[in-house]
């Protein structure tokens, strides 16, 4: 890297940079005093920084600095990330992923499965379902000692999806009952003896779907 540098130091050093940067790839950042002006990428640094002395950018930095990539594998999101976070005046377009999921929609839909699940307990109309009734009925959910947030889970049975909600304090709801393990909530969700642990998946980060019995294994 080549941080905050004068930009008559590329005006009148262009041999020296050139045999630092020439033919290379990378991100660059020009500057107007202190603050940011333009973020970009380009896989000729020399070139491209060059050009910015003489076109419509020209009189609105003063600094630049650049940083040199291995490849160009990931060039892109790091320049899309830099424009994102700092929004640059000089750059026109906000970055963009090439494969980035969005999380507002999920957080969106667990907001209001959260809400529709305080309205269910609210006004009755769920049931916690366990081995037996009686005492057994407030003992302590499984998934309390491995869960610090809610979350899905998903199942197949006969080929079909099937999905379940973890709440924050390990209970899982499914189909407006209330279980106090997975494979309680398995069994109801396939009809017969089923391991949970091995049945159910979570999201262990976005599109990374695993089996349950990850959890215990942090």
């Amino acid at each position: 890297m080549l941080e905050n540098i004068d930009r008559k130091a590329l005006e009148d050093y262009q041999h020296l940079i050139r045999r630092y940067i020439k033919g290379r790839n990378g991100v660059y950042a020009m500057y107007r005093g202190d603050k940011l002006y333009y973020v970009g990428l380009t896989t000729n640094l020399r070139n491209r920084l060059k050009a910015h002395l003489k076109d419509h950018h020209s009189e609105s930095w003063d600094r630049f600095s650049v940083y040199l990539t291995i490849g160009t594998s990931f060039i892109k999101e790091m320049e899309s990330l830099l424009m994102r976070i700092a929004q640059p005046p000089g750059n026109r377009q906000t970055g963009k992923f090439a494969k980035c999921q969005n999380l507002e929609r999920i957080f969106r839909r667990d907001i209001r499965t959260e809400q529709h699940e305080t309205m269910d307990e609210i006004f009755g109309r769920i049931r916690v379902q366990n081995r037996r009734e009686g005492p057994d009925e407030k003992r302590r959910p499984v998934l309390a000692n491995y869960v610090e947030r809610a979350m899905t889970l998903l199942g197949k049975r006969k080929g079909q999806r099937v999905r379940a909600r973890v709440r924050k304090n390990g209970t899982i709801r499914f189909e407006k009952r209330i279980f106090n393990s997975p494979s309680l909530a398995a069994v109801a969700a396939v009809g017969h003896p089923i391991n949970g642990w091995g049945f159910w998946r979570y999201e262990r980060a976005p599109g990374d779907w695993v089996k349950l019995r990850e959890l215990r294994r942090k």
